[in-house]
């Protein structure tokens, strides 16, 4: 009598919740072009207009993805893709007006750069056989101005802001009155505006030289005060990341506190000290009010901080379209030169602070 043997039932894979029902790989992108179009039609039945278009995409982007991915997957990958799709959209929204401006200053900008506009003063000349006033190009003033009073206000910021920070860190207790002291004012100053800066430096200048109180040395001061609170946070930021055990190790091989923190704690946060006071000087730079009100501006060629009004890349752009003189169309070129010029002055401190913090790093973090 022989035994009957089960019959064997192939069993095929099982469902698995986190693989099946999935979004094609390219689905999002389809989404996100199905909303553009449909978003585009929709406007141009009541009026196009590219911001409303933009938002609009985005908004019909957003709610296709949850309906769809709530369709095909299951509630958690539609949680998860919606929360990604509003993520990317916010993210989009930031650099979109960042991208604008770089666009629209470099492509109106560029026509203005040339080896003359950087190399030589520009001005206004009156000639009186032919009763006419001639414009001619040149931001040499406004760059060298630019220079020396960013020049001037770092260096009475960043003894001070480092100093300052350095007792915050180091020296100053916790709940001590002098530090809450301290820690306050910082506070004050980060939000005080610039144009009340300008103030303060015109008002202390003309008690102490009178009339004569317009100078490049005056926006420095103003800039100061604006760069000192940017600089202490960002020492006293890099100060507290040093670890305790390498001063404590200092400490025990009996070297004194001062020279721990020469030795020990400067050289390791100098990275993140050079790439916090470069990010300061690029925040001032682009500074326009407190310069106006301290500087004033010029159209001649001034190298002496301590004697009369300096010109600036910002009040030159900002003077070139608010009073542009008979050459409109000259000035208003002169003043998007001067803008594109500024940007890249601000994008070269940025890559001086990169390059600076790699090679100062610490060897292990290279």
């Amino acid at each position: 009598m022989t035994a009957l043997s089960p019959r064997t039932v192939e069993k095929g894979p099982v469902p698995n919740s986190l693989t099946t029902g999935q979004l094609p790989r390219f689905a999002e992108l389809y989404i996100f072009g199905a909303s553009a179009v449909v978003s585009g039609v929709l406007l141009m039945l009541i009026g196009f207009d590219l911001i409303g278009w933009l938002v609009l995409s985005a908004v019909v982007y957003l709610v296709l993805l949850g309906i769809l991915s709530s369709l095909v997957e299951n509630r958690r990958k539609a949680v998860d893709r919606l929360v990604r799709g509003l993520v990317t959209v916010a993210f989009l929204l930031a650099i979109i007006p960042l991208i604008s401006t770089l666009f629209t200053v470099v492509s109106k900008g560029i026509g203005a750069l040339s080896f003359q506009f950087i190399t030589q003063s520009g001005g206004s000349a009156f000639n009186p056989d032919t009763l006419e006033v001639t414009n001619t190009p040149g931001a040499l003033q406004a760059i060298v101005g630019t220079l020396i009073i960013t020049g001037i206000a770092t260096l009475i910021s960043v003894p001070i802001g480092l100093f300052t920070s350095i007792y915050l860190v180091e020296y100053g207790r916790p709940g001590q009155w002098l530090s809450r002291t301290v820690t306050f004012l910082v506070d004050v100053m980060t939000g005080i505006p610039s144009i009340v800066a300008g103030l303060f430096a015109f008002s202390l200048f003309t008690i102490i030289l009178g009339p004569k109180a317009f100078s490049g040395f005056s926006a420095s001061v103003a800039l100061s005060v604006l760069m000192i609170p940017t600089v202490v946070r960002a020492c006293e930021e890099m100060l507290r990341l040093v670890p305790h055990d390498l001063r404590e190790a200092s400490y025990a091989l009996g070297v004194s506190k001062f020279a721990t923190i020469v030795r020990i704690v400067l050289p390791t946060a100098i990275a993140g000290i050079v790439t916090g006071i470069m990010l300061a000087i690029a925040r001032v730079i682009g500074e326009t009010a407190p310069i106006f009100m301290a500087a004033s501006f010029t159209d001649n060629f001034n190298s002496n901080p301590f004697e009369g009004p300096m010109q600036t890349l910002p009040v030159m752009a900002y003077t070139g379209f608010a009073f542009p003189g008979t050459d409109i169309a000259a000035s208003n070129n002169s003043a998007w030169g001067a803008a594109l010029l500024l940007v890249i002055l601000v994008v070269i401190l940025n890559l001086i602070a990169r390059v600076v913090a790699k090679v100062f790093a610490p060897k292990g973090s290279r």
